[in-house]
């Protein structure tokens, strides 16, 4: 078997088209993860890949997502992020596999062999800092317990691709962005993992990135927006993709968020009916 790509130069229609149509081998599971989460790698043409295969058969059943499921959902958010024209979310695709169907993604980051494999957040995007100010080049999102009577400052950093990435938190309803879901790769691309918890009709947002709340959207995320309520109309190429992964009442919510943030032109805020900021953070 030819040495597989640990980081392709870009996610793009090929490595979507071999993840969904190669030859898929699972080489083992993580086992930290509650959902079943193997390790896998898919050939074509003397092509090899790294991925990650999460068959719907090892999910556990959520009491408040009753409806469709984890791999469909990782698979929406994905497409939802390409209509946006954001390469923030890794190419994924709904398929068979050994164990049934499940959600087959591009493996980013460090391999399970590698060192560094499983360590926390990345310091440059996620931090806890003494006092109460988040200083240059970071946003603060609130005060944590980091032991019995003491708190840090929690701040991320003031980056384009986490400001993008907390607007599509917003616009699929991410109830659980964790630290340990942000993968920045060595080439400067920021990638974002784990969206099965996503698109519910009701407001979950949770998310650690809350440093732009309330404030204005730049130009360009308004822009991309606009696009992706024109690819979310009724007969579009978008909306019938979706209507196969999500429930008619979630893309229903999908497309009310979106018009949301475009009347108020602003990252949203927390709520107060929800719990804000997942936890553990990480």
């Amino acid at each position: 078997m030819p040495a597989p790509e640990r980081i392709p130069a870009q996610p793009d229609v090929t490595a979507r088209e071999l993840l969904a149509e190669g030859e898929l081998t699972v080489l083992g599971r993580i086992t930290d993860a509650s959902n079943a989460v193997l390790y896998s790698t898919v050939e074509r043409d003397g092509r090899t890949l790294h991925c990650v295969y999460k068959p719907v058969s090892g999910e556990r059943p959520l009491w408040d997502f009753p409806d469709g499921t984890l791999a469909e959902r990782e698979v929406a958010a994905h497409e939802v992020c390409r209509a946006l024209g954001w390469d923030l979310v890794p190419p994924t695709v709904l398929r068979e596999g050994p164990f049934g169907t499940g959600m087959v993604q591009l493996w980013v980051g460090p391999l399970p062999d590698a060192p560094d494999f499983g360590r926390g957040p990345d310091e440059r995007l996620l931090a806890l800092v003494e006092g109460e100010e988040a200083g240059p080049g970071w946003r603060a999102v609130g005060l944590a317990e980091v032991a019995e009577g003491r708190t840090a400052l929690l701040v991320h950093a003031d980056h384009p691709g986490l400001r993008r990435l907390a607007t599509l938190d917003a616009v699929i309803n991410n109830a659980d962005r964790k630290g340990g879901h942000l993968l920045p790769l060595p080439d400067g691309r920021l990638q974002a993992i784990d969206h099965g918890v996503s698109f519910h009709t009701e407001n979950k947002l949770r998310t650690l990135l809350w440093g732009w709340a309330g404030e204005p959207l730049p130009a360009e995320i308004l822009a991309a927006l606009e696009g992706l309520r024109v690819a979310l109309a009724d007969g579009g190429e978008l909306a019938g993709r979706l209507a196969g992964l999500l429930t008619a009442a979630e893309c229903a919510a999908l497309r009310e968020r979106v018009d949301a943030l475009l009347e108020s032109g602003r990252h949203p805020a927390p709520g107060g009916e929800w719990p804000a900021i997942p936890w553990p953070l990480v």
